[in-house]
């Protein structure tokens, strides 16, 4: 069952969102040659817990892994997609890096990845990260009453097709509220005008998973990191958003 939610539970979520945001800024000018993963998940937990929030994604367990998420913020490197775990792991120069941060906030979740280059990096993984961004962008054009996720999910294909990259299709993005995963879910890909209809207090997570190469994804030893399978390089970006009356509001506005 979907969740609308009212002009209150909108407020809530926008303090959510924006601690999520400060996160990622932070993340942001952190994310240098050298510093360690599990550095920048101590600084994101003390970024949330300041901001009188909740880590999301520490100890969440989902379906099929028998071993709770350990870090506060996920940090995938180059060929990794999402869900990698921090550790002792140092950042090199030419690295591309996704931060995906939730945040819990007075009975509601904030949810926004983004993805940053480590010092100078290739004109390729440049490309990727302009690409993925882009789609992004293109399904947040089309956010309103009476669209799609249909709509939403071919503004992302699309975009990315059209450059000649991969898209991840075995994971989406999804509703998001009380709880971090609502329905629906947000598929990166689709048909015009199809699958259900936007409506005004509909809060989503919309968020392109991209790579270089082929359109296979697998999973790391540890169970939740996943990766490309052909170890191409992959992005992810994402936005929680909210469907007003008149369009969409980004609740983690990070790129401000």
């Amino acid at each position: 069952m979907i969740s609308l939610k009212n002009e209150k539970d909108l407020q809530v979520m926008r303090h959510a969102g924006a601690v999520v945001a400060d996160v990622l800024r932070l993340m942001r000018d952190l994310v240098q040659p050298g510093i360690t993963t599990m550095e920048l998940d101590r600084r994101a937990d003390e970024l949330i817990g300041r901001s009188g929030g909740t880590a999301a994604f520490k100890g969440y367990v989902m379906t099929g892994i028998s071993r709770p998420f350990p870090g506060s913020i996920c940090v995938s490197i180059n060929e990794e997609v999402v869900h990698g775990i921090p550790g002792v792991r140092r950042l090199e120069e030419g690295d591309i890096v996704s931060v995906d941060v939730g945040v819990l906030l007075q009975g509601y979740y904030g949810d926004a990845a983004c993805t940053y280059t480590v010092g100078k990096t290739s004109a390729q993984r440049q490309h990727l990260l302009e690409v993925t961004l882009a789609s992004l962008h293109a399904a947040l054009a089309v956010v309103r009453p009476g669209r799609t996720l249909g709509d939403v999910g071919h503004a992302v294909e699309s975009r990315v097709l059209q450059a000649g990259l991969g898209l991840v299709r075995t994971y989406a993005g999804h509703g998001i509220g009380k709880k971090l995963h609502e329905a629906p879910q947000v598929p990166n890909y689709g048909r015009p005008r199809a699958g259900i209809t936007l409506k005004k207090g509909m809060t989503i997570a919309i968020e392109p998973m991209v790579m270089t190469g082929r359109e296979e994804v697998v999973s790391k030893p540890d169970a939740w990191t996943v990766v490309t399978a052909d170890g191409s390089d992959a992005a992810h970006f994402e936005h929680t958003v909210a469907v007003l009356e008149d369009g969409v509001e980004v609740l983690t506005p990070w790129e401000s």
